[in-house]
């Protein structure tokens, strides 16, 4: 038996993944900011997984042919999705990446990020002390 490996834990290592990924990509979208033509890119993750924690159109994943078809999985994990904005220009080089917002988002990413980490560690806490009361 796996003790990190539940499906929470799961779910907030793919969190930290795509807070990891996301951070790059806005690190990229500042790098870029002069750049003529770019486009900005975003990170979905959050809003996927709360499609398919609240019963969306994600289904579970069969192992064997013979395994029964089900509704929503709530074991599985979905990928974030890199999305490139492609419909706005804010600029006369039709670059579309405002730093405010960006920065904006960066702080939301750290924030994130700090709160999954600190539900990892909660959890690993909650294991250690079950562990030490079974001794």
């Amino acid at each position: 038996m796996n003790l990190l490996g539940g499906v929470h834990v799961k779910q907030l290592e793919g969190a930290l993944q795509a807070a990891s990924t996301r951070q790059n990509v806005i690190s990229n979208n500042l790098a870029n900011v002069d750049t003529p033509h770019y486009k900005r890119s975003e990170v979905q993750f959050e809003s996927l997984l709360r499609e398919q924690l609240t019963g969306g159109t994600l289904a579970g994943k069969r192992t064997n042919e013979k395994h029964i078809p089900i509704g929503p999985n709530q074991s599985a994990v979905p990928e974030w999705k890199t999305v490139t904005d492609q419909s706005t220009v804010m600029g006369n080089n039709g670059n579309n990446v405002n730093v405010d917002v960006e920065m904006a988002n960066q702080a939301e990413n750290q924030l994130r990020y700090y709160t999954y980490i600190g539900q990892i560690n909660h959890h690993i806490n909650m294991m250690r002390t079950a562990i030490d009361v079974r001794r």
